[in-house]
């Protein structure tokens, strides 16, 4: 029976192992702050003190991390996945990061005889916790054929889209847009507050027209409450948002407007509102 492993277990991570936990798969698990993995000890993962071990001990090891600085450290850094790594293991990582990092942990994971998956997902904490998530793939076919139960209790829907570097551009194109798209929003609630019109009389005639989407709805009925709970940290965003200006400038492609919605969630971040929800952005455009 294949043995599988998981790293990171952050926001993102912990539900989507905990999902793969109840579905029967045994989980070596593993995270930098040790204490986040009792929850799913408590399901039934085996700890482990390094990402090296849980490679090891694993067939198919996922990886859900912060930012390509975390992806490249556990991958590349001492007792990280490469020291793990042997014939045939495969090695999918779910991390959102830029192609180039994702390429150099492709090449030393198959320099030392293992297959490699990108796997980024479109999605946040819910989707994360219910098994919905949309996951973007690209690298080694056969693993991703491999894995895809696994992804399958993970995500909602799966495409594999050709070489490494393919699913990280998807990626950042998806976030590019979705960041602009919540600068935009909270910008609009903001005008609108200061114009006299009442937040949920915007939400409805957004919700009744060619408009209408899931995050303006949920989003915007949490940021009337002021809560700022992070599905997904403002950080994350802002961070996605700098990869998508990097890869513009390597297409030599123009992104004006998101250059503009960067700038609003650089400005959110130096206001400490980083760990905050990426909604929390409205509070950067309000008196």
């Amino acid at each position: 029976m294949a043995e599988y492993g998981f790293l990171g277990l952050g926001i993102m991570g912990a539900p989507m192992a905990a999902n793969l936990l109840r579905a029967g798969h045994g989980l070596t698990v593993w995270n930098r702050t040790a204490e986040k993995c009792e929850p799913l000890v408590n399901l039934g993962a085996k700890k482990v003190a390094t990402a090296r071990e849980v490679v090891a001990a694993s067939d198919i090891t996922f990886a859900m991390l912060a930012d390509p600085a975390a992806a490249e450290r556990v991958a590349l850094g001492p007792d990280g996945v490469i020291e793990g790594m042997d014939q045939g293991k495969g090695y999918v990582d779910m991390s959102t990061v830029d192609e180039a990092t994702s390429r150099d942990i492709s090449e030393a994971v198959v320099g030392g005889g293992g297959r490699f998956l990108e796997a980024p997902v479109s999605g946040t904490k819910k989707p994360a916790e219910d098994g919905n998530l949309i996951i973007l793939a690209a690298g080694d076919e056969d693993l991703y054929t491999e894995a895809a139960p696994l992804l399958d209790v993970m995500g909602k829907k799966r495409m594999f889209l050709g070489e490494v570097g393919q699913a990280s551009r998807m990626k950042l194109v998806v976030n590019m847009i979705m960041g602009g798209m919540m600068a935009s929003f909270c910008e609009g609630l903001a005008l609108g507050s200061k114009g006299g019109l009442r937040g949920e009389d915007i939400l409805d005639v957004l919700a009744s027209g060619a408009l209408a989407n899931s995050m303006f709805a949920i989003k915007g009925a949490l940021i009337g409450k002021g809560e700022y709970t992070p599905a997904f940290p403002l950080k994350h965003m802002q961070k996605d948002l700098r990869l998508a200006e990097e890869l513009g400038d390597i297409l030599c492609q123009p992104i004006p407007a998101a250059e503009a919605a960067s700038l609003v969630f650089t400005r959110a971040l130096t206001e400490g509102l980083g760990d905050e929800d990426f909604s929390a952005v409205f509070k950067t455009v309000t008196d």
